[in-house]
Parts: C-alpha cells; structure tokens; sequence
C-alpha cells in the first residue's frame, strides 16, 4: 500500500507546476476567453491522481489512514505503543 501512496506523491510533483499554471490562466479575466478555455480543456486531461487532495496522510509505520498525528506522522496506536516504551523523547503519558 505504501508503494501506490508514493506513485500518487510522485505523480501530484510531476504535475504540480502545469496544474498551477493552467488555473492561473483559467482564472485570469484579463486573458482572453479562448486562451482561459484551452487552458480549462489542457487541465482536464492531465491525470486524475495529479490532483493534491487525491494524498492521504499515512502512518509511516504501520500505513494506517486514520488518526494520523502530522508532527510525528504516525497513527495514535503507534504513537502510544512508542511513547510507552520510551522511544519517543520528551513525550509521556500524562497522570494527575
């Protein structure tokens, strides 16, 4: 699974900056109508999984989708099995 979650991170790269431009285009009104629709049009048929919100954040441990903490970048279950025994410095569980 991690592999077809770093061809989608790889593909949004390698498209970003045409994606960017084409709707920097689109969204000009001082361009002219037929440039800002061959610009729509050119936007459509690049690949549906260049898109960014296509990525999911993923565990790096365990490639968990759910519950993923972005600072460590690892699930909640990960994160407590790590922080229990001691691999995480500087975080503990907390008692009062």
């Amino acid at each position: 699974m991690n592999s077809k979650d770093n061809k989608k991170r790889k593909l949004v790269a390698k498209y970003e900056i045409d994606r960017m431009a084409h709707r920097y285009v689109m969204n000009n009104l001082s361009i002219c109508q037929d440039d800002r629709y061959d610009a729509f049009k050119k936007l459509n048929n690049l690949p549906k999984n260049s898109c960014k919100t296509r990525i999911k954040n993923r565990c790096v441990i365990s490639d968990r989708s759910k519950s993923i903490y972005r600072y460590f970048k690892i699930s909640r279950i990960k994160l407590r099995e790590l922080a229990s025994s001691g691999m995480l410095p500087g975080v503990r569980k907390s008692s009062w």
